[in-house]
């Protein structure tokens, strides 16, 4: 089975290894969502039984029916479920956590991220959602808040912002489609494991340009010292058990 971390500071305890549900995912579409509602379900469910129970989602991918469906087959508390919104202001985003509750069919949601951040200022531009974040994670709405980066400047200022208790970062062995050079991402990360805050990785695979090393790409990842988890997007059981495969071994 994969094993469990505790998310930084969080309170969450969560799979080192997270479903990602977003491989090309943009426009309420993804690769795992075009799978349909039952196959990406059933994949869901598979995940779940080999050990991951941990689902990374996004309004942009449109994946919080198929999580929801999914949640109702192996019960609420047995999954984490991050989600995203590129909401800017406080009602849009208070908008966004009541849609995202209605669509995954819960009442509440572990995670909530300001999706693709660029900018050291994402913090004064965001400031409304923040806030509305803030405010669900008092009304337990939601258990956490962060960001997820596409920029390094982004990055180092989620590592150092007070308000962000998990965030969502570029990191391949290669440098592939990341924010900076690696050695210069990994010291940041390492910069907010420290700080308490949870660091999940994502593009393992730059973008696709790993997918011929992807078992090298994961490897790297799952063994860095300032990650607490890593997110893989996958589209089928036989991916589901190669990556598991690699926690296990």
């Amino acid at each position: 089975m994969i094993p469990t971390i505790a998310l930084g500071q969080t309170g969450i305890q969560v799979s080192k290894l997270a479903f990602g549900t977003g491989t090309n995912g943009w426009g309420h579409g993804s690769d795992q969502t075009r799978l349909g509602m039952e196959a990406f379900t059933d994949l869901l469910v598979y995940g779940y039984e080999r050990g991951i129970t941990f689902w990374d989602c996004a309004d942009q991918y449109g994946s919080h029916p198929h999580a929801g469906e999914a949640i109702r087959r192996v019960g609420r508390r047995n999954v984490i479920l991050t989600t995203k919104t590129c909401a800017s202001d406080e009602k849009e985003t208070e908008k966004d956590v009541e849609r995202f509750l209605a669509e995954a069919g819960t009442d509440h949601l572990d995670i909530v991220l300001l999706h693709c951040m660029m900018g050291a200022d994402w913090p004064i531009k965001r400031a409304g959602a923040m806030k509305a974040l803030a405010a669900a994670k008092q009304k337990g709405q939601i258990r956490a808040h962060g960001v997820s980066c596409h920029d390094f400047a982004a990055l180092q200022a989620a590592s150092t912002s007070p308000w962000t208790d998990v965030v969502e970062a570029r990191i391949n062995y290669q440098g592939c489609s990341m924010d900076g050079p690696v050695p210069d991402v990994v010291a940041v990360l390492r910069s907010m494991f420290a700080r308490g805050k949870g660091v999940n990785a994502m593009k393992l695979l730059g973008a696709g340009k790993l997918v011929a090393d992807a078992h090298r790409a994961v490897s790297y990842a799952r063994t860095l010292d300032c990650v607490h988890a890593v997110i893989v997007g996958m589209k089928s059981r036989q991916e589901i058990d190669v990556n598991v495969g690699i926690f296990e071994a």
